[in-house]
């Protein structure tokens, strides 16, 4: 008796594909233009015998190495709220820590100075008063999730910083503030604590 097995070995020809679509799914070049006379990006046009092509991401997503969004709404309770939401950058590299005093002094040391003692040109013109000194106790005792939030919406003459700074060069600004800042003696002793543990 004999037993014969027959299989498709066709690589040319897989067989039945379950979703054709996604195994044969059209290719977009990333910033490439887009056909006109075949795609659109008006949701109204939807369905027509134009391919509708939204070139924003899903909604909820967040892209690839992005820290997650920032919720909390600028009003006087997101701010109170803000206390509580703690730097997600526990350290920064020497680089990284030199990238955020490239930012600070592009952005900040205009009006604070160099060394965020309220000092820059804008204040020292008399142009513009209430410019924070940052190295004061008040600011020192402030909380990171407080500062990202003056960053993110802007606090009193201070406009928002979010449209030039993205979310992890803001939380690295903060980073940076903190180094120009004076040790206090709780923050010293409890550094202290930590290195004899």
């Amino acid at each position: 008796m004999s037993i014969a097995f027959v299989s498709c070995d066709s690589k040319r020809e897989p067989g039945k594909i379950y979703m054709p679509d996604m195994a044969y799914s059209r290719a977009y070049e990333t910033y490439a233009e887009r056909d006109s006379s075949t795609f659109t990006t008006d949701q109204s046009a939807r369905g027509g015998s134009k391919i509708y092509y939204d070139n924003n991401p899903a909604a909820g997503t967040i892209k690839r190495g992005e820290l997650f969004p920032y919720t909390l709404p600028n009003d006087t309770t997101g701010y109170k709220m803000s206390a509580m939401v703690k730097n997600p950058i526990d350290t920064m590299t020497e680089v990284e820590m030199k990238e955020a005093g490239r930012l600070f002094n592009i952005n900040c040391a205009i009006c604070h100075g160099e060394k965020g003692a309220g000092n820059g040109p804008i204040s020292t013109s008399g142009k513009i008063g209430g410019i924070a000194n940052l190295t004061l106790d008040m600011y020192v005792k402030m909380a990171d999730g407080t500062m990202f939030h003056s960053l993110t919406y802007g606090k009193n003459n201070m406009g928002s910083y979010a449209s030039q700074l993205d979310r992890k060069q803001r939380w690295m600004m903060v980073k940076y503030i903190r180094t120009l800042q004076p040790k206090t003696a709780t923050a010293t002793m409890a550094q202290d604590t930590v290195k004899t543990k």
